[in-house]
């Protein structure tokens, strides 16, 4: 038994999914057919950049899905026996998408689509109503939940045991940050993102985005798919619609998922998309569990 954990936003880096779009034509087929969705050459920003143009949320939100469903699509077309074990789906934050095209929940085109809307109506809640988020290393969630209510900053994602990230306006976040460095915080760390993602700052954009997933077809997944925004198991289209609304203003319970998953037995992840990250969480919410990553063709020929 095995569950798929999908990379989220800050993971990307320029030549992502190069080689694999040079050497499986199923990969190949992927990143062509976000360029057709997108109307431009999502492909050549992914391998070439500019770095600024890339790191702009509605972009690497596209970008990150399609390079993570590029490496998901040559795993299973080099590696056909594993890809029929797997037991759960999760995706942190922008991830989810990727959880859900993997279940057969959402269509490809569907989640570039809709991902692609998702950046920009974050983009634009961001400009509206201007905000920040931290990472908090090596205090408790008690604590943490604490200064938030002192600050009026909000949990935005807890991520494994001594890793929770906040965000809000820069003044509750800096006054949150502040508190944080008094009570002991190993480390406090501003986030390079554009805006308070996963706060109440984001209800706008949340908005916005329940019209557009009003107008998708959203089918039952394969797979149970673990949502974000409740660490459990979700089954139903309209869970899924509500879920994917909640999210973009609702805590990302990264350790809380993991911990589902977990206590069914299952301690085999493989991690697709960019970068190592949920390998790196992980290792902190248990260390005996074993997590590849599928990032590179090196990694899927390791496999054969």
């Amino acid at each position: 038994m095995v569950a798929y954990l999908f990379a989220g936003q800050g993971s990307q880096y320029i030549g992502m999914g190069k080689d694999l779009f040079e050497a499986y034509p199923e990969s190949k087929a992927v990143f062509e057919k976000s360029d057709q969705v997108l109307g431009f050459s999502l492909s050549r920003l992914c391998f070439e950049g500019p770095q600024e143009k890339l790191i702009q949320t509605q972009n690497c939100q596209p970008a990150i899905l399609t390079m993570t469903i590029a490496a998901l699509a040559a795993f299973k077309a080099a590696v056909p026996a594993s890809a029929e074990s797997v037991s759960y789906v999760a995706g942190l934050s922008l991830g989810e998408y990727s959880a859900l095209v993997a279940s057969g929940a959402l269509s490809f085109e569907d989640a570039v689509y809709l991902v692609r809307r998702r950046g920009e109506f974050m983009e634009e809640a961001a400009l509206r109503s201007p905000g920040k988020m931290a990472s908090i290393l090596g205090l408790d969630l008690a604590i943490i939940k604490n200064i938030c209510k002192q600050t009026g900053a909000e949990v935005a994602n807890i991520n494994c045991p001594g890793q929770i990230v906040i965000s809000g306006t820069a003044v509750s976040i800096d006054e949150a940050v502040r508190l944080a460095q008094g009570q002991g915080a190993k480390r406090a760390v501003l986030l390079g993102v554009s805006g308070a993602f996963h706060s109440s700052l984001m209800r706008e954009a949340s908005l916005k985005l329940s019209r557009e997933l009003g107008k998708i077809k959203i089918n039952e997944p394969r797979i149970p798919i673990i949502s974000n925004v409740n660490a459990g198991p979700v089954m139903s289209a309209s869970e899924i619609r509500e879920n994917l609304i909640r999210q973009v203003f609702s805590s990302v319970l990264w350790e809380d998922s993991m911990k589902f998953i977990l206590s069914k037995g299952i301690i085999n992840f493989i991690e697709f998309g960019p970068g190592k990250v949920l390998k790196g969480l992980m290792r902190r919410i248990a260390e005996d569990a074993q997590v590849i990553n599928i990032e590179k063709k090196e990694d899927i020929l390791s496999l054969q």
